[in-house]
C-alpha cells in the first residue's frame, strides 16, 4: 500500500496542479466569477487529499498492517473523485444537480481523516 498511495498521491497533485493552472488561465475568461470559484474549491480540496495520500503512504510504512490506513487512502482518492470531480463537472458543464452528490465526497473526506487518527491512536 505504501508505494500505491506514494503513486496516486503524486498523480493526484500533479492532476492538482494541471487543473489549478487550467483554471487559472483556461477557464478565467470562460466561467463565471460564481463557477470560478466552485472549480478553485475543487482543486483546493483535491490539493488538501493529494498532500493527505503522500503523508498516508509515509504512515503505511509505520504500520503497514493498518486496514483503517488503507480505508483511509482509498477514501481520500473517493473524495478527490466524488467532491472535487462534482465540483470540476458542475463549473464547467453547469450541471447543477452535481452539487448533491458533492458532499458524499466530504463524507469520504472525513472518514478518512478519522480512520488516519484511528490506526495512529492504536499504535501508540
Amino acid at each position: 500500500m505504501q508505494k500505491l498511495f506514494l503513486i496516486l498521491g503524486s498523480i493526484a497533485m500533479a492532476l492538482a496542479t494541471a487543473l489549478g493552472a487550467f483554471g487559472a488561465h483556461g477557464l478565467k475568461e470562460v466561467l463565471t466569477d460564481e463557477m470560478l470559484d466552485i472549480f478553485e474549491t475543487g482543486v483546493r480540496y483535491h490539493f488538501y487529499h493529494a498532500i493527505g495520500l503522500l503523508l498516508l503512504s509515509f504512515a503505511v510504512q509505520f504500520m503497514p498492517n493498518s486496514s483503517l490506513l488503507q480505508w483511509s487512502g482509498w477514501l481520500m482518492i473517493g473524495g478527490i473523485l466524488i467532491f472535487s470531480g462534482s465540483l470540476y463537472l458542475l463549473s464547467i458543464l453547469g450541471i447543477r444537480w452535481l452539487g448533491a452528490i458533492t458532499p458524499v465526497g466530504g463524507l469520504c473526506f472525513i472518514i478518512s481523516w478519522i480512520l488516519l487518527a484511528m490506526a495512529a491512536w492504536q499504535n501508540l
